[in-house]
């Protein structure tokens, strides 16, 4: 055995002796053109090397991350640069709070060639270590062969956390975390048989959440910061194809109402002001002191026809955590117009700041190229249109970390098609950063990957079951 391991190092000692060393460099004045970009991101201390490749060709690439006398490097044959993990999490530990200095130098025909260097801020703020996602085909014909990932940001660990073999291949609503740093969760599944599964510590059960009423089982869902309740929308889903070239599919709903469930009791909590048939409710989430629920509403039925003057306004109504008990009055907060319909809102644990999509119409802005996200500061009622952050592609899909300090969303923003999770850093005063993609462990691996990210999510402790305590909690 320890012969093995001295044949390897030996291999790599001469991997590494057959590389190139940078010499009579040449400088350049333009920032290197790396993937992904990594330019100028204010990044967390605890996250993963930020692996990425030069996309210009080149034979060789030394690259170094410098603060002061702290430096480390990666040096390679062609166009990628990759840390070694613990020099990276070591070097994140004693520049928390600074500014680090990343310098890349590539070998290109021959010629050593030393980009202008760029900045990366590294802030203490840590963020929430675990992050779940859907993979999905980005296609609208079928769905097939789902999973729900949990990924560990800190490095590049990732596990299934239900498969579809584990549910039929049905359709799988995303996972959603629970405040408060617990290993409180949910997901849905889909068709017959399915049902929302609660994970509470590891144990899991399938709620009887669908009353004869209601049109469809829960869809949106989100907890309370007690994790006593779940607030969640029922939709009737209808997919409809556009005959444009610029866009290929609307999907809207026909009938959509809000419920709570409450996990306690063991029994649904509804209000008529939101299940009202002439109107259309989704969306729904509970404030920080759970004693509100926001919403989306817009005038139904939806048609086809009519989808582009349909727009959600953003309201909401009291809810009393201690009694189980919704308001009986509802107040707008930002009133759907032309050209903007409101969608997905998510108030910041602290309870500052409401995050939410707007699109030009409709209920489903993963398909609206023009999908963009607005913070809302719940004190002063000043919006900031998140200009750094937003792109020409879809952004939409947006969580909260524990703190508050950060928000991951999905973005289409490389190519239009595939969904990849963006983080963004939200200082103190609200002020934002450049969005930074959850690092990979090879820097292609996004060109070569053919699954969307959908609906990330945020949590501070791994979930505990397994892909088959899903199955087993279905089929008992």
């Amino acid at each position: 055995m320890c012969k093995y391991y001295i044949y390897i190092l030996l291999i790599i000692c001469m991997l590494e002796g057959c590389t190139p060393s940078p010499k009579d460099v040449g400088g350049v004045e333009t920032l290197p053109n790396i993937y992904p970009d990594y330019i100028g991101v204010t990044v967390p201390e605890n996250i993963a090397p930020l692996n990425f490749l030069l996309r210009d060709s080149c034979e060789a690439l030394y690259v170094t991350v410098s603060s002061g006398d702290l430096e480390i490097k990666s040096h390679r044959k062609g166009n990628e640069a990759v840390f070694n993990l613990k020099d990276w999490k070591k070097l994140m530990e004693k520049v928390s709070g600074k500014d680090v200095k990343v310098t890349v130098t590539a070998l290109q025909d021959g010629k050593w060639i030393k980009y202008r260097p760029f900045d990366i801020t590294v802030s203490p703020d840590k963020i929430d270590s675990y992050l779940t996602y859907r993979l999905i085909e980005p296609d609208y014909e079928v769905f097939s062969r789902l999973q729900i990932m949990e990924r560990n940001v800190e490095d590049f660990s990732e596990r299934v956390l239900c498969d579809y073999n584990n549910v039929g291949n049905r359709c799988m609503n995303c996972h959603t975390h629970a405040p408060g740093g617990r290993d409180l969760s949910f997901l849905y599944v889909r068709g017959d048989g399915g049902g929302m599964v609660v994970n509470e510590g590891g144990k899991l059960r399938k709620l009887d959440a669908k009353t004869p009423d209601m049109v469809s089982g829960p869809v949106y869902a989100q907890f309370d910061p007690t994790g006593r309740y779940i607030v969640f929308s029922t939709n009737a889903i209808i997919p409809s194809f556009h005959s444009r070239p610029d866009k290929r599919l609307e999907v809207f709903d026909t009938k959509s109402d809000v419920y709570v469930y409450d996990l306690k009791r063991g029994e649904v909590v509804r209000t008529p002001l939101l299940a009202d048939s002439a109107r259309l409710e989704t969306f729904p989430t509970f404030s920080a002191d759970g004693k509100s629920i926001y919403y989306c509403v817009a005038e139904g039925p939806a048609r086809p026809s009519g989808l582009d003057s349909l727009f959600y306004s953003l309201c909401c109504i009291d809810f009393d955590p201690e009694k189980g008990m919704f308001g009986t009055v509802t107040d707008t907060i930002i009133s759907g117009r032309w050209g903007s319909s409101v969608s997905h809102p998510r108030v910041s644990p602290d309870g500052k700041r409401l995050l939410y999509t707007v699109s030009d119409f409709g209920t489903f802005p993963i398909w609206h190229r023009e999908a963009d996200l607005r913070m809302m500061d719940l004190r002063s009622g000043e919006i900031d249109s998140l200009e750094i952050v937003n792109s020409p592609m879809s952004d939409t899909y947006h969580t909260w970390s524990s703190t508050g300090r950060w928000f991951v969303f999905a973005s289409k923003r490389d190519d239009g098609l595939y969904g990849k999770p963006y983080f963004v850093h939200v200082a103190e005063d609200g002020s934002v950063s450049k969005p930074f993609v959850l690092p990979q462990e090879y820097p292609s691996f996004y060109d070569n990957n053919l699954k969307s990210y959908n609906v990330p999510d945020l949590g501070t402790v791994p979930v505990s079951f397994l892909p088959s305590d899903i199955a087993s909690t279905l089929n008992p």
